[in-house]
C-alpha cells in the first residue's frame, strides 16, 4: 500500500514573492537624490537602475563576497553606477545618497508584505508546517523581516550572502535541507522565479510552487511547470499542497 505524502518542510523567496518594495526604485533613488538638493528623473534612475544592477550582477555575482566585496560596498557601487548613467557624475555628490539609501532599503517602512502573505504563513503553522527562509539577499533581510513582524513564522533565515550561494545553486537549498534536517521529498520551494526558485529547488529533489501574479506566463515556463505548481497568488498554496499530498504515490 502506498504512503500519502506529507510535505514536513516550506521554504520561502521573499522579494515578490512575501515582500515588495513600497516604491519602485526609480522613485525611491529620486526622492532622496531631491532631499540632498539633487533633480533627476525617478524613470530615469529606475532604467538606469536595471542596467547597473544587471552589469554588477554578472561581474560581481552573490554580492562580489568571493572578489573581497562587501554586500554594502556592492549596493553602493550599484547605486553610484545608477546615478552615472542618470547623467549624474559627481560620485562624491552621490556617495551620502547611496550611504542613505543602503540603510533606508533596510528598514519596513520601505518594505510592504504582500497581501495574503502573513495569512498563509499563519495558516501553514496551524497546519504543523516548519517554515524557513531561502533568499537572494544580504545581510538586512533578518531585521526587514522583524520590523514587519514575520521573521517569528520562520525556524532560520538563510541568504546567499550567509551561505555563500546564490539560487539556483543547489547547494543552497541543501544547505536549507541539512539545516532543517530533512529529505528533499518532503520539502517545498515557493517563489517567484522559474529559475532561480521553480527550477533550483526542482533541481535538488525539492516540490516547488511558482507565484505567477496577474502577468502572462512565458509559454516556454507554461509548458514546463504542471497547472497545480502555479500560485496565482498566495492564497492557492494551501489547496496546491492539499492537491499535492493527495495526487502523488
Amino acid at each position: 500500500m502506498a504512503h500519502r505524502l506529507q510535505i514536513r518542510l516550506l521554504t520561502w523567496d521573499v522579494k515578490d514573492t512575501l515582500l515588495r518594495l513600497r516604491h519602485p526604485v526609480g522613485e525611491e533613488y529620486a526622492s532622496k537624490a531631491r532631499a540632498h538638493g539633487l533633480e533627476v528623473e525617478a524613470a530615469s534612475l529606475g532604467q538606469a537602475f536595471r542596467q547597473a544592477y544587471r552589469a554588477q550582477s554578472l561581474s560581481f555575482p552573490n554580492y562580489g563576497l568571493s572578489q573581497g566585496l562587501t554586500s554594502r560596498r556592492w549596493w553602493v557601487d550599484v547605486v553610484l553606477q545608477t546615478f552615472y548613467l542618470a547623467g549624474v557624475r559627481d560620485a562624491q555628490a552621490v556617495t551620502p545618497i547611496a550611504d542613505q539609501l543602503y540603510e533606508d532599503f533596510s528598514k519596513p517602512f520601505t518594505w510592504q508584505v504582500l497581501e495574503g502573505a502573513e495569512a498563509t504563513l499563519r495558516e501553514c503553522r496551524k497546519r504543523g508546517l516548519r517554515l524557513a527562509v531561502v533568499s537572494n539577499f544580504d545581510r538586512r533581510l533578518e531585521d526587514i523581516l522583524m520590523g514587519l513582524g514575520l521573521r517569528e513564522y520562520f525556524e532560520f533565515v538563510l541568504t546567499s550572502e550567509a551561505s555563500g550561494w546564490p539560487k539556483p545553486d543547489p547547494r543552497i537549498f541543501r544547505e536549507a535541507l541539512r539545516l532543517a534536517q530533512v529529505e528533499p521529498a518532503v520539502a517545498a520551494h515557493i517563489g517567484d522565479s522559474y529559475p532561480c526558485d521553480y527550477k533550483g529547488a526542482r533541481a535538488v529533489g525539492m516540490h516547488s510552487f511558482l507565484v505567477v501574479g496577474p502577468e502572462p506566463l512565458d509559454a516556454a515556463i507554461k509548458d514546463s511547470v504542471s497547472q497545480e505548481c502555479l500560485l496565482p497568488s498566495l492564497s492557492h498554496l494551501l489547496p496546491a499542497l492539499d492537491h499535492l499530498e493527495v495526487s502523488s504515490p
